[in-house]
């Protein structure tokens, strides 16, 4: 069995538990729980894009200062016009984040699927959440752009969900006939959307399958020595977004501690995700994936 296989069953296990643990639904996350949920998006999740320098290395064959200076012009460029997105209109910037969020996930399930069992399967960490958690949803919108425009968002996911979680159930039965792991993954992912606050359950995804995924598929993708060559390329790009991060944190410092920590897993990510999917969707669809 290969390594994404054995990755795929071992998020699937840690799915269903804590959505099982998370029962009944309704709990919320305290202050302590979110650090611990911030902390690890950022130590186990932002570091599969740590890999993006390598994989324009492989595209561009870049070498010398000056292409890497351009390099990391043309990374930066995006992410600060994202940033500037949510200052002048935080309620596109939502909304646009979660379009981008939905297609960077659907690239998740393994060669072969379909494009509607991808798009399906990217939209259950956007849609689902909001089938029985609708009200925190809501509210963590609203740390994010306008109040009113943050519970019209979440009134649509909601009454979008239940036809989500339908064609999902459906989905899941007729893909078990012949891609049983894939079918599994997809029910984990569902499941632990409903189930756990949307918090906990973007950590667990984030974190156990899309970063975890990404970073195999990443070695893979190398070849030999990646895992060294990886690290080398890896140590500037961290450290730039250890200093943006807290960079961030200082200039919201006059910010309730929740809505601070919010912003930075979400804005943060918005951020890095435009230019990360602007290489990574070009290896995936140039059939190197």
């Amino acid at each position: 069995m290969t390594a994404l296989r054995w990755q795929g069953l071992f998020f699937s296990a840690i799915a269903l538990l804590v959505a099982l643990a998370s029962l009944p639904v309704g709990a919320t996350v305290g202050s302590a729980m979110l650090l611990l949920l911030v902390g690890l998006i950022v130590v186990l999740g932002v570091p599969h894009g740590a890999f993006d320098p390598l994989f324009a290395q492989r595209l561009h064959a870049l070498a010398g200062l000056r292409d890497w200076s351009l390099f990391t012009l043309a990374y930066l460029l995006p992410a600060l016009l994202v940033l500037l997105l949510w200052q002048r209109a935080p309620g596109y910037f939502l909304g646009g984040f979660l379009l981008i969020s939905l297609a960077h996930f659907s690239g998740d399930p393994e060669a072969g699927s379909g494009v509607f069992f991808r798009v399906l399967y990217g939209g259950l960490m956007i849609v689902l959440p909001a089938c029985l958690h609708v009200d925190e949803v809501a509210r963590l919108f609203g740390m994010l752009a306008d109040p009113a425009d943050a519970a019209t968002l979440a009134g649509w996911l909601h009454l979008a969900s239940w036809p989500w979680l339908v064609a999902t159930f459906f989905v899941v039965l007729w893909t078990a006939r012949q891609r049983w792991q894939a079918a599994l993954e997809m029910l984990a992912v569902a499941v632990l959307a409903i189930a756990a606050s949307p918090l906990v359950a973007f950590t667990v995804f984030f974190c156990g399958m899309h970063g975890a995924r990404h970073f195999l598929r990443s070695l893979a993708y190398a070849g030999p020595g990646a895992a060294r060559s990886g690290l080398r390329y890896a140590v500037l790009p961290m450290v730039a977004v250890a200093l943006l991060l807290a960079g961030a944190l200082w200039i919201w410092r006059d910010v309730a501690l929740e809505e601070r920590l919010v912003r930075l897993i979400f804005i943060g990510l918005a951020a890095l995700t435009v230019p990360h999917m602007a290489l990574i969707e070009r290896v995936r669809f140039g059939s190197r994936w």
